[in-house]
C-alpha cells in the first residue's frame, strides 16, 4: 500500500514553481506591452502559453492524487487535504501558493487591459486613416451615445 501512496504525493510544489515563473512571464509581459515591444510580446505569449499547459497537468495530477486519497478532485477537496494534516507550515505554503496565484491572475488582467488599450488605440488611428473619424467615437464624453448624423449633408446635393 505505500507504493501506491508514494506515486499518488499530494503536493503542490511544481504548481508553486510553475506559477512563480508563470508571474515572471506576466511582469516581462507588461514591461514589453508598455513599450509596444512585439517581437517580445509574441514570444512571451508562446511561453506563457507553454506554462499554463504545464500548470493545467499538474493541477490535474494534484486532483488525482487528491482522489485516491479519498478527497474531492478539485480546490474544496485540497481545502480538506489540507486541514487534514494539521501542519501549520503546509498551510503557510498553501497560502503563499495562493497569494503567488492571485498576483498571477491579477497581473494577467493589468496585461489584459493594457492590449485592450492598444487595441482601441489602434482602432481609432485606423478609422482616422480610412477617413472614419467622425465614426470612430461611439460615445460622448459624458458616456452617452453620440447621435449618428450619418452624413445628411453629403447626402443633400
Amino acid at each position: 500500500m505505500t507504493g501506491s501512496t508514494s506515486s499518488q504525493q499530494i503536493s503542490f510544489e511544481k504548481d508553486a514553481q510553475l506559477v512563480d515563473k508563470l508571474l515572471k512571464v506576466l511582469t516581462r509581459e507588461q514591461s514589453s506591452l508598455v513599450i509596444s515591444d512585439v517581437n517580445a510580446i509574441e514570444s512571451l505569449m508562446l511561453e506563457k502559453s507553454e506554462l499554463l499547459q504545464l500548470i493545467n497537468i499538474t493541477v490535474k495530477s494534484r486532483y488525482a492524487a487528491l482522489a485516491a486519497k479519498g478527497f474531492e478532485s478539485n480546490e474544496i477537496g485540497m481545502i480538506a487535504w489540507l486541514k487534514s494534516q494539521n501542519s501549520p507550515v503546509i498551510n503557510e505554503t498553501w497560502q503563499s501558493f495562493q497569494k503567488t496565484l492571485n498576483q498571477a491572475k491579477e497581473m494577467n488582467r493589468l496585461n489584459g487591459m493594457i492590449i485592450s488599450k492598444h487595441f482601441n488605440r489602434n482602432q481609432q488611428l485606423l478609422n482616422h486613416l480610412q477617413g472614419n473619424a467622425d465614426h470612430a467615437d461611439v460615445y460622448a464624453k459624458n458616456g452617452q451615445a453620440k447621435p449618428s448624423s450619418s452624413s445628411r449633408a453629403s447626402l443633400i446635393v
